[in-house]
């Protein structure tokens, strides 16, 4: 798939075995905000889907801009 090749390719270039090799810092800061990021993720797809459905909660749009601002405060400057 498209995503394989690009991990390959880049891994390839950089003459990396992983991502992030060469920035073990960074791997593990990201490594150790990932279940947080995940699971604000899954909330997110969730409100998302019942306010496309309809529900007009005021609290599932607040959730909705929550949840981005949580996911992009904890993607930082990574993602």
């Amino acid at each position: 798939d498209g995503w394989q090749t690009a991990h390959d390719c880049l891994l390839s270039v950089t003459r990396q075995t992983h991502l992030l090799q060469k920035t073990p810092a960074l791997d593990a800061s990201i490594r150790l905000r990932l279940p947080y990021i995940e699971s604000l993720n899954l909330l997110q797809v969730e409100l998302l889907k019942r306010h496309r459905a309809g529900e007009d909660d005021p609290r599932v749009r607040e959730g909705i801009q929550l949840s981005i601002n949580a996911i992009a405060t904890a993607l930082r400057n990574s993602g």
